[in-house]
């Protein structure tokens, strides 16, 4: 770590500050502006030396008002220092004064620390799990003041100085302490409180300026296209949420029912001038949606603070801030609150693989490749054009491990969602040969990476019982879903990218030609119980040219709606967990676009509102039986009915688990209705039909087994004969006794 250049002596024989350390304050290129401002023993007494521009006159004052001294004035850029009547060193204001008026200040330099050799010890170990309590911008009470605590991990740079409205953006008047142990820079600043922008300036080690830094802990920022940090209040909602974190602390969520309606909240709806909701808006407005159509959680796209909309937030340069978009933090939280009240879980999009080389953001953040790692074969991603996480330096993991933290703790989030960690576990993500470096074993994986994972998890888990973490991985990569301990990444659950993937080819077929993909629905069941598995159909498939899932449904209009449907009951009835993209639960027909709100005026026609009405109806199913989501991540609550009936594809399987009575689960993929259809069973009695898609409220052609359907014990087996609708999937659960 480079240190601050040496400086002079602080005061000759008089007592008085050199004048080259009067010149060094005066021009901003002192390295340790406390070892000449704020308050100084000298001769048995006391002496202050103060920066104020624009000053021609300055009188000391204790805090409580006693006039403690004169200061004259020893350089016109505004150096003042004189002797003081104090017995004790304490902190002090002045009364500055020019021809144009007066003012008063309190003076920074006469404050001792904040943070002490605990943090420091910590915070260089690399283990401080209560980062977000110590960095960034805290409004507290310091030694018989109030005012704001700014503190930032900036090692190599020769000088950090806090910047803002308070100090006319002048890097000169709010230079901050080094912490030299552990690279952190602190400066407590009286007299300013809540909503004040600011930035830090940064001076690197080679004595460049860089481009003004907004804090990497900012719990607030500026609405964009302004980027700067803004100072905030602690989260100060009053919580009424202790039931429904009482249940996922004490429930699995392999056996809960979890499905998941994900949510862009800039898109979802909008004001009609085209402007974003507020999250009270939103929660007036989505929790209620989600409720009625029978979600059991949000899962939003990131919402931490991001300069450029088309990213979707997936380039954020404020991890530890809600994003302004949708207002204050605090809305955030009564969001959370709001839908937790309601019965329903808020998971986050969290972004730790990368960042943007914005000039304000982590990028080359104190003059060096801080966040980052140097050599681009490692720090710089092909894909995004941004900067990859240098996940083998301590200080790294930990705030990125404290930021997942953070957002369990202070806004009492159910779960957080990792994006792209098949391209952390990789080294040669994207990369051709040459252009990546092997492991220290020689190998292509990240073991850096798979550190911070397994860590990060582990610390989640067990500060947060009840908080699940959901890996975006889409690879091979074993083991991603089980504990650390037994050699697993530690992840609750992972993306089933294959199943989504081989489903939608699968059923953009057209139907006739389907029997030749058969392989492509039977295939997902040979590893379906390998991980604990989300099925996602998310925002991915609907953006960039790919069209919407109805969109992607085979043959005309009346079979796009029907197969769409049919997919969806499919997919219910299918082991694992549920995940949606908005507006496909109404079968949205544009692309997806972040610029504008869903097309809800399409719920006014039957055939979208039919849609509607089928997820609806099946989250319902799912939800209240346990044999659908019980045994969702465990094989014995699975089994094929019919596996190989590829001439008229058609799939059946049964789904069980304890306490519930089991609902076999029949597709029929082709536009053919099939008559006096014979189906396995398990049980002889009546099935009770709880779903078919192609019900006429759901805007089908009506055919079905009036509602239920007798299994008979014949020829060695058990088996009902039935009606199988076309382009359907009805699911029979069987009767009580």
């Amino acid at each position: 770590m480079r240190k601050p250049r040496a400086t002079a002596a602080t005061s000759g024989p008089d007592g008085l500050a050199s004048a080259g350390d009067v010149a060094a304050i005066v021009a901003g290129t002192h390295g340790d502006p406390f070892a000449v401002l704020g308050v100084h023993e000298f001769d048995k007494g006391f002496v202050a030396r103060c920066f104020v521009p624009h000053a021609e006159f300055v009188t000391a004052y204790t805090l409580t008002g006693k006039k403690a001294g004169e200061l004259s004035r020893r350089d016109e850029g505004g150096f003042f220092e004189g002797s003081l009547s104090l017995r004790k060193r304490q902190p002090l204001r002045y009364h500055a004064r020019n021809a144009g008026g007066d003012w008063w200040l309190t003076d920074p330099y006469s404050f001792g620390p904040v943070l002490g050799p605990l943090d420091d010890y910590y915070i260089a170990e690399g283990s401080h799990l209560r980062l977000f309590d110590k960095l960034g911008a805290h409004l507290i009470d310091h030694e018989g003041a109030s005012g704001v605590h700014f503190a930032v991990w900036a090692p190599n740079a020769r000088r950090v100085s806090v910047v803002g409205d308070f100090n006319e953006w002048d890097g000169r008047r709010h230079t901050m302490r080094v912490r030299r142990d552990t690279g952190i820079w602190e400066l407590f600043i009286p007299d300013i409180g809540a909503g004040r922008p600011y930035k830090y300036e940064i001076i690197g080690p080679d004595s460049v300026r860089l481009p003004l830094k907004a804090d990497p802990f900012a719990f607030k920022s500026e609405l964009r296209p302004a980027t700067a940090s803004v100072t905030a209040l602690p989260p100060a909602h009053q919580w009424g949420d202790e039931a429904h974190r009482n249940f996922w602390r004490n429930a699995d969520p392999r056996r809960e029912a979890v499905s998941i309606y994900e949510v862009h909240a800039g898109s979802w709806q909008l004001h009609d001038d085209g402007s974003f909701l507020s999250w009270d808006e939103l929660a007036g407005r989505l929790i209620p949606y989600v409720v009625d159509t029978g979600f059991t959680h949000i899962e939003f796209m990131p919402i931490s603070e991001h300069p450029y909309d088309p990213s979707w937030g997936y380039q954020t340069t404020g991890l530890y801030a809600p994003s302004a978009r949708f207002g204050d933090p605090d809305g955030f939280a009564r969001f959370v609150d709001g839908a937790h009240r309601a019965g329903v879980g808020v998971i986050l999009d969290w972004v730790p693989a990368h960042f943007p080389v914005d000039a304000h953001g982590l990028a080359n953040f104190d003059g060096t490749a801080l966040y980052e790692h140097a050599d681009p074969r490692k720090g710089f991603h092909p894909d995004w054009n941004t900067a990859i996480y240098n996940f083998g330096r301590r200080e790294v993991v930990s705030f990125l491990v404290n930021n997942a933290l953070f957002w369990a703790e202070k806004y009492h989030v159910d779960g957080l969602r990792v994006d792209a960690v098949a391209s952390m576990l990789y080294l040669d993500y994207s990369r051709k040969a040459g252009e990546w470096i092997p492991n220290e074993k020689g190998g292509r994986e990240n073991l850096e990476a798979v550190s911070f994972l397994q860590r990060m998890n582990k610390e989640v888990y067990g500060h947060h019982p009840g908080v699940m973490t959901i890996a975006e991985e889409s690879t091979s990569w074993p083991k991603v879903s089980q504990p650390v301990h037994e050699g697993g990444l530690g992840f609750g659950f992972k993306w089933n990218m294959g199943f989504m993937h081989d489903t939608l080819e699968y059923f953009s077929k057209e139907p006739i030609f389907r029997k030749h993909h058969h392989g492509d629905i039977t295939f997902g069941l040979v590893y379906a119980f390998s991980e604990n598995f989300v099925l996602p159909l998310s925002h991915d498939e609907v953006v960039h040219g790919k069209g919407t899932l109805l969109g992607k449904m085979a043959g005309d209009d009346w079979q796009k709606f029907a197969t769409l449907r049919a997919y969806y009951a499919f997919m219910w009835g299918y082991p694992g967990k549920k995940l949606l993209f908005m507006g496909q639960e109404f079968a949205q027909r544009r692309e997806w676009s972040e610029a504008r709100a869903l097309d809800w005026n399409l719920l006014d026609f039957r055939a979208h509102r039919g849609v509607w009405q089928t997820v609806r109806d099946l989250n319902y199913l799912y939800r209240s039986r346990p044999a659908l989501h019980a045994r969702d991540c465990e094989p014995e609550g699975f089994s094929w009915l019919i596996v190989d009936d590829s001439a008229n594809s058609v799939f059946a399987w049964l789904r069980s688990a304890p306490g519930g009575n089991p609902v076999a689960v029949i597709s029929n993929f082709t536009p053919v209705p099939h008559d006096d259809y014979r189906v396995p069973l398990p049980t002889a009695g009546r099935w009770r039909e709880i779903i078919n898609t192609d019900a006429t409220d759901y805007g089908g052609s009506g055919k079905g087994n009036g509602g239920a359907v007798e299994a008979r014990a014949e020829g060695g087996g058990i088996s009902a004969t039935m009606l199988l609708p076309p382009l359907s999937t009805i699911m029979l659960e069987l009767a009580p006794d």
